[in-house]
């Protein structure tokens, strides 16, 4: 905060001291002061100038820059103007402006909305402040942009008219159908609305049926209930699919030739029972004098996803895979996400590689990072791994033995150098054949889980590490 400059001895008129009151006030526009502490924050002392100050101060509240909350008490008075942000709204109806830089949220009561719904961006003009007044109250002027135009709900259907009753408790507005625009949906039934128009002083906007989701209860008109009032895209477009299907399975000699083999080396991976796709594997070699090579190894998407095509800008747009309780709402189409990108066992796949030599002790002695090409020997599940762990039996022990031998001492080390663990129990489900919930279980994480962390967590860190050096 920057400090207010001493006035000169010589002159201090009522200029100069409105200056710097206003500066003080507007470096602190919440904060409340009496003549005393203003003095003394500008550094007066004498009592002709402290009674300048108490002169000034009551000009500015006669000039309404500043507010008297009582006798000798001033804060900035908060001006009536235009602000620019986002609409939160309530489930009752009211909203809040959200803007940027800005603690003080705007009041807007539901007649004050003029339309606008949660998320849209907007321009809102700020009522000027009263004493009787402890918050912040404004007006819609203008939307500038609509966060959505969509929304899922329940379709009722009378004789001349239906409506759609929106999920959202943020949404306190039910959607006008005219029948017309129906588009076959049932009474009862659960649908997507669009919003195609909303005159002025109309009530409710009015929609057409851009998809039907099914009937209430159903496992998958609930699901994609959820999908699409987060804006989750359930399928992907026709031209992202095709173009998906274009990218060749197999891979060239030549591409092979330019990285780095491990096919010859033991690799597998370890994920939930029900994965469909895996883009993670370990693998294990023995070197001389009793060291170890590990490698971290993930899908090389970057292969198959190149820059600025419509695959990159899709991935781009969903940013993520989402994963519910019976789906996946995967960033990649199948192709890829379960097939070219997924590290089955048995194919030869493409990967980005973290390749550590390492002792007993868990020490990392050389590291390499590059593309590479894999072989994984076999999937196992975590309940599988765990099970190798504490019997010693099973296919691929040795190597699944010796990782974990080193992932304890990754792990120990990590702790003992202040990392806090922040695992939680974790809800699942069983499920039956049709995706209806059964039962309910604790996830708990064991060995095999913290096997595939402790050299996931040690790649990350030597990624970075090598990235901050400028590699």
């Amino acid at each position: 905060m920057g400090k207010s400059k001493r006035p000169s001895k010589d002159k201090f008129s009522r200029e100069q001291a409105t200056a710097l009151i206003m500066g003080e006030f507007g470096r602190n526009p919440k904060q409340i002061y009496n003549y005393k502490q203003i003095s003394k924050l500008l550094f007066i002392t004498d009592k002709q100038r402290r009674a300048i100050v108490n002169r000034t101060l009551d000009e500015l509240v006669a000039k309404k820059q500043l507010e008297q909350l009582e006798p000798g008490r001033y804060r900035l008075l908060s001006r009536a103007g235009y602000k620019t942000g986002t609409l939160d709204m309530t489930q009752h109806g009211y909203a809040f402006l959200v803007s940027e830089g800005s603690d003080d949220d705007v009041f807007i009561a539901r007649n004050n909305l003029k339309n606008a719904l949660d998320g849209d961006l907007v321009k809102v003009f700020v009522y000027p402040a009263r004493k009787q007044r402890s918050r912040s109250e404004g007006e819609v002027v203008e939307i500038l942009e609509r966060a959505r135009d969509t929304f899922v709900g329940t379709v009722e259907i009378s004789r001349n008219y239906a409506f759609l009753l929106p999920d959202s408790r943020k949404m306190p507005f039910d959607i006008f159908i005219p029948l017309e625009k129906l588009k076959g949906v049932e009474h009862g039934q659960k649908a997507i609305a669009r919003i195609i128009d909303w005159p002025a002083k109309v009530k409710n906007p009015f929609g057409e049926i851009v998809d039907i989701l099914g009937y209430p209860g159903e496992n998958d008109t609930e699901m994609h209930s959820i999908l699409a009032e987060f804006g989750l895209p359930i399928k992907f477009a026709p031209e992202v699919e095709a173009y998906a299907e274009k990218i060749p399975d197999g891979i060239t000699a030549a591409e092979i030739k330019n990285r780095r083999d491990f096919r010859k080396i033991p690799t597998f991976t370890i994920d939930p029972a029900d994965a469909k796709d895996f883009d993670d594997a370990l693998s294990l070699q023995s070197l001389d004098g009793g060291l170890w090579e590990v490698g971290v190894h993930i899908a090389d998407v970057s292969h198959y996803v190149r820059t600025k095509t419509i695959l990159d800008t899709e991935a781009y747009d969903r940013a993520t895979s989402v994963y519910l309780v019976d789906r996946v709402v995967p960033m990649l189409p199948e192709k890829l996400s379960n097939g070219v990108c997924s590290l089955r066992p048995n194919e030869d796949k493409l990967t980005f590689s973290a390749v550590f030599k390492m002792n007993e002790q868990g020490e990392v002695l050389d590291e390499w990072f590059g593309r590479t090409v894999i072989h994984s020997a076999r999937r196992f599940s975590y309940e599988e791994a765990q099970k190798i762990i504490e019997t010693g039996e099973g296919d691929m022990k040795a190597e699944m033995l010796k990782l974990y031998e080193i992932s304890k001492v990754l792990k120990e080390k990590r702790f003992k150098n202040g990392s806090v663990n922040f695992e939680r129990e974790e809800v699942k489900f069983h499920l039956a054949e049709d995706g209806t919930p059964t039962g309910v279980y604790f996830k708990v994480q064991k060995e095999a889980n913290w096997l595939i962390e402790e050299f996931m967590l040690l790649a990350n860190k030597k990624v970075a590490a090598y990235a901050s050096r400028g590699g």
